[in-house]
Formats: structure tokens, C-alpha cells, sequence
């Protein structure tokens, strides 16, 4: 059989980029010095990193023998790809024997994979680069749906290529069990992003990365006031870059209400300009504050899909962004066409964990409960009430249920009224427990505060 040959040539008179002898270094190194295997790997991950056809297939055996905890020497790598039927195919045993010659030393192995690296990525760009020259020609295609696929891949070879990229599961596990120490040596740390509000923080360790949280209620129960406050705590207290699309107010109303909340301000007289002195000092203390806390907003009206998560993309590139907040999800639209609007939401929630994931942050967002609710004698919202939106509880890892009994004129048990009670009912938690903790609300500051009084979390 004849020995496979790498091309040498790319478009035009143009050689594609590639390391060829840099590659015989480090697989030489591999075989000379097993303990730079995992170096190697973090850096190139899986054997596309190659250009020669021949290295791929000779990395490919090293790393099965090494996930495997054996020897990956001249010997057994000629042993593996025999096995595997590719030894001729490469040139036998001798081109083995002439790699695991090719170096001395294995010191600089690292650096070598690197250099291979780079000559993948831009062979990956001019990949990406050529798909989307050939997708634009087709005018069949939707153009927005064009820049977004374009986007993505370039997106991906960012974040995946120049991040860790592929690695085996015993240095995942290695990481796992180091995250569960450091759990265990600080106890009281929260483990994601904070809301600023310690009973919820008790039972959700913080919002986790890659998560979908649905906040969901009826109008007026104060969703965006809620979600304003997360955002707030998040850059404020933690310094957590937060990035806010909000689809229902201007970004002007948004600055308002943050400014209010954190100066405790009443917003109907911050409207009317029927402001005190103490008044103007707070706001000219907290302004400062809140200058330099890292929100960032963005008001586009029915913003769709593909312009949020290219928007998110930029952010998260331009600003390391640590979670999003969407105020509200049912606002979003699709380019694309869906049979009904139930099934336009499952596109969107969908959507939006996908999105999570992608980004490796928690996506917080509002969600409006149907009229239902308000047809029960017992107005607190339950699961059964997402169930008209799509698959929103089925693609979210948290929902959370926003619910205040004043607005329902709902008293306590002893007749009292229920004025600036604030229940934040857990109903699904894919990692935790569900339950209820409760808040206190200030209307007039369009501020959720951590009641007074300590009140346990209530299991459900």
C-alpha cells in the first residue's frame, strides 16, 4: 500500500499554512518523554491540529495509548497503529523510529505545540473564511443567517483554539475534584455569580455558569426591578461584568431605576424633579458608584436571536462578561418560521441555553406567567404555569417564581397585610434544591432588599 502524502498546496499558487517539521518535533518528543503528553494536549487538543495526514494518525495512537495509562514509545505506538490497521499506511515502523529520533530533548515540547497551533488556527480561518465566500454566492440563503453561521465559527476557533481545547477526562477530573477542595475550604464562598441576596444564595450557591434561569411572573410583580437588582449586586458588590438586554424599557428608564435603587431615591420624585438637597447628594454620591460598575445595556425592541447572541459574542470578547440578563424572553423574536407561538418560545429558550453554554456564563431571564394564575384562589405561581411557553421548563436548569401578595390584596394568617413581602419561589433547580425565600420589597425605590428579620428558607 502506498504511503499517504500530505498536500503542500492551498488555493491559487498559495501554500496553506502548515509546521511540518515543528510537527516531527513534538510527536518526537511524545515518544522520547511521555510527561510532555499532557502538555501537548492542552495546547492542540485533538490530532485536526496536524497538518500531515501521517502525523494525525501517529498523535491519534499516542494519545489512545495514553488514555489508556500505557507507554506510548516507538514500540508501542508501531504496535497501536498495527493494530488499528494504519501502520503501512504511514510507512511502517521506520517512520516511527525516525520521529522518536528527531529530538534529544523534550524540554521545549510546549513551545513546539504552540507553533503547530497557530499554523491550525489559520488553517481553520481560511476554512471558515472559504464556507462563508461559498454560502454569500447562494442567494437562496438568508444573509442574516449567513453573518450569524460565519460569526459562530469564527467565534468557536476564539474561544475553543486559543482556550484549552480538547483534554482528557482524567484532567477534567483532576480539575473537578480541585474545585470540590476549594468548595469544601471555604464553605461559605459562593460557587457562581452572586444575587446579592443571602437566603437565595444559600439554596443556589449563586447563579453556576452554562446555566438558563428563568425568572417568571405576572406583570407587576416587579420582574424587572428584580432583575435590575441581580445585575446591580452582580457589578457593584462582586464587580462581575454584567451584559442587559432589555426589550421592554430605554436604556435612559433602566439608568433611572438603577440609580433610584442604589441611592434610595424615590423615583416618582426623581421624575417630577421634586427633589430634596439629601436627595441630590445621593445621587451625586451613588452616581460615581454606579460610573464605575460594569453593566453594560443594550434596548434593541424585539431583538432576535441570532443579534443577541452575536451582540453577547462582542461583549463577552470586548468586555469578559459574566452573566446576561434578558428582560423579557417572550419579546424576543425568530427569523425563521415557527407553526405557532409556543413553538417560537422553545426557539428562543432553547436559544438562550444554548447560548449559556456556549459562553460559559449564566443567562438570567424574565419570563411572563399567563392570566391563568390570577384564575386560582391560591395566586402563587406553580411549575404547570410555564408549561403554555414552550420548553421553557424543560431547557431551563432554574426556574424561579417572583410573587408578592400585596398586589393580590392576599393578608397573613393573622389579617395583617402583606406590604412589601416579596416571595422568590424556586421551582426547579437541575443542581440544588427548590424552596422559597422571601425578600422585602421598596416600591418607591424599585429596590428588593434582604428582609430584616431572618427568615429560614421554606422547603416545598
Amino acid at each position: 500500500m502506498a504511503v499517504e502524502r500530505p498536500q503542500t498546496q492551498g488555493s491559487g499558487d498559495r501554500v496553506t499554512p502548515n509546521e511540518i517539521e515543528v510537527e516531527k518535533a513534538v510527536l518526537g518528543a511524545m515518544l522520547i518523554d511521555n510527561d510532555s503528553i499532557s502538555r501537548v494536549v492542552e495546547t492542540l487538543g485533538d490530532e485536526t491540529a496536524f497538518y500531515n495526514s501521517i502525523h494525525r494518525k501517529v498523535y491519534k495512537a499516542i494519545l489512545t495509548l495514553f488514555d489508556r495509562g500505557d507507554p506510548a514509545d516507538q514500540v508501542t505506538v508501531s504496535e497501536e497503529l498495527a493494530r488499528e490497521g494504519a501502520l503501512e499506511s504511514v510507512g511502517g515502523a521506520a517512520t516511527i523510529a525516525a520521529l522518536a529520533s528527531e529530538m534529544a530533548t523534550a524540554v521545549n515540547a510546549e513551545f513546539h505545540a504552540k507553533i503547530v497551533l497557530e499554523a491550525a488556527l489559520r488553517r481553520r480561518l481560511i476554512d471558515s473564511a472559504t464556507q462563508t465566500v461559498e454560502e454569500s454566492y447562494q442567494k437562496t440563503e438568508d444573509i442574516r443567517e449567513v453573518i450569524d453561521r460565519a460569526e459562530q465559527r469564527i467565534f468557536s476557533i476564539a474561544e475553543r483554539d486559543l482556550g484549552k481545547g480538547v483534554v482528557s477526562l482524567s484532567s477534567v477530573l483532576d480539575e473537578t475534584f480541585e474545585a470540590i477542595e476549594r468548595a469544601h475550604e471555604n464553605r461559605d464562598a459562593l460557587t457562581g455569580v452572586t444575587s446579592g441576596y443571602d437566603d437565595l444564595d444559600e439554596i443556589t450557591g449563586g447563579f453556576q455558569r452554562s446555566d438558563l434561569v428563568i425568572l417568571a411572573a405576572r406583570p407587576a410583580m416587579g420582574k424587572t426591578s428584580l432583575t435590575l437588582c441581580i445585575a446591580r449586586n452582580a457589578a457593584v458588590k462582586a464587580r462581575v461584568p454584567v451584559l442587559f438586554f432589555s426589550l421592554e424599557m430605554a436604556t435612559h428608564q433602566l439608568a433611572q431605576r438603577l440609580l433610584v435603587a442604589e441611592a434610595r431615591v424615590d423615583l416618582h420624585k426623581l421624575r417630577t424633579g421634586n427633589l430634596r438637597e439629601e436627595d441630590w447628594q445621593r445621587l451625586g454620591t451613588w452616581t460615581g458608584k454606579l460610573l464605575e460598575a460594569p453593566i453594560y445595556i443594550d434596548d434593541t425592541p424585539s431583538i432576535s436571536i441570532m443579534e443577541m447572541r452575536a451582540k453577547a459574542r462582542r461583549a463577552k470578547a470586548e468586555y469578559d462578561i459574566g452573566i446576561i440578563v434578558v428582560d423579557y424572553l417572550q419579546l424576543m423574536t425568530t427569523h425563521g418560521r415557527a407553526d405557532s407561538r409556543e413553538q417560537e418560545i422553545a426557539q428562543v429558550s432553547r436559544s438562550l441555553k444554548a447560548l449559556a453554554k456556549e459562553l460559559d456564563i449564566p443567562v438570567v431571564a424574565c419570563a411572563q406567567l399567563s392570566r391563568a394564575v390570577e384564575q386560582r384562589p391560591d395566586k402563587r405561581p406553580i411549575m404547570s404555569d410555564l408549561r403554555e411557553s414552550g420548553s421553557i421548563e424543560q431547557d431551563a436548569d432554574m426556574v424561579m417564581f417572583l410573587f408578592r401578595p400585596e398586589v393580590y390584596k392576599i393578608e397573613d394568617e393573622e389579617g395583617n397585610t402583606q406590604e412589601g413581602v416579596a416571595e422568590v419561589i424556586i421551582g426547579k433547580h437541575r443542581n440544588g434544591p427548590t424552596g422559597s425565600v422571601f425578600l422585602t420589597f421598596l416600591g418607591q425605590y424599585s429596590r428588593f432588599e434582604n428582609p430584616e428579620l431572618y427568615r429560614d428558607p421554606l422547603e416545598i
